[in-house]
């Protein structure tokens, strides 16, 4: 289900009782309205006849401007314009400051919450968050909250009504995200490619590297099994090599010494 697509519904029964509703009836009506939970689209409302009857008079002037407020303006606009609007009650002033929430999303998608504590005359970043929190419960807003950065990142809001005369300045605000959005999505794209690049570069360097070692392993071993095999010579008792360099001539002296010994013990 889309952001939001059930607030028309919620609206429909106080636009059955708005028909045959004129003066102070009907500015009861707008009082109620702009209370009842689940309520935040009044366009519908507003459009009527009998509404608009009401802001040309003056009795009940007050009343056509708050239907007004609640369906495009922010909770700055009241604070502004006070002495012009009925007072709010607890449920209209928080549904208010969720409006504008949505309102201040339309052009940025990163809410500082220094800019939101002063937009909706927020006393703490606690409350701020659970006002926040609210509102995402209600299906006005889809976000994070970054409390390392003291931020609200905004994903998606329901769409408000829209004011007489606004439609170039959203549509200017929806250009803006989106020239944002797709120079966010560049960026990623890039840096993909970069570390895609950098991961390849170093892959192949490893597979240089372990083919050179390799190599390395293969030369010294063969040179060792060279030595053990060409290292060869007459072997002693022990099993160790003789040197070399003895003559025959030695060894048949040696012989004939040992004959000479044996004959001189006969005589």
């Amino acid at each position: 289900m889309d952001l939001g697509s059930n607030f028309p519904v919620k609206l429909e029964p106080f636009l059955l009782m708005a028909k045959g509703l004129k003066g102070a009836a009907a500015a009861k009506l707008i009082q109620d309205v702009t209370s009842a939970p689940g309520v935040f689209v009044f366009s519908e409302l507003l459009e009527l006849p009998n509404i608009q009857e009401l802001g040309k008079n003056e009795q009940h002037q007050k009343s056509f401007s708050l239907l007004q407020l609640f369906s495009y303006k922010t909770y700055q606009d009241y604070i502004e314009h006070k002495d012009q609007l009925p007072p709010l009650n607890q449920a209209q002033t928080i549904k208010l400051k969720h409006l504008s929430i949505v309102s201040l999303a339309v052009s940025r998608r990163i809410l500082p919450y220094a800019d939101l504590l002063k937009a909706l005359d927020m006393p703490t970043i606690r409350e701020l968050e659970d006002l926040i929190i609210d509102a995402i419960y209600l299906d006005i807003l889809r976000g994070k909250l970054d409390q390392k950065e003291q931020q609200l990142e905004v994903e998606y809001t329901m769409g408000r009504d829209l004011e007489p005369g606004k439609l170039e300045d959203l549509l200017a605000a929806l250009q803006n995200w989106a020239e944002t959005t797709s120079s966010v999505l560049a960026t990623l794209d890039a840096k993909i490619q970069q570390i895609s690049k950098v991961t390849e570069a170093t892959k192949k360097a490893d597979l240089e590297y372990e083919k050179v070692l390799q190599a390395n392993l293969k030369e010294v071993f063969d040179k060792q099994k060279d030595k053990t095999l060409g290292g060869g010579g007459i072997m002693n008792r022990r099993g160790g090599p003789q040197n070399s360099g003895y003559s025959d001539t030695m060894y048949m002296d040696v012989d004939e010494n040992i004959e000479s010994s044996k004959n001189k013990n006969r005589k």
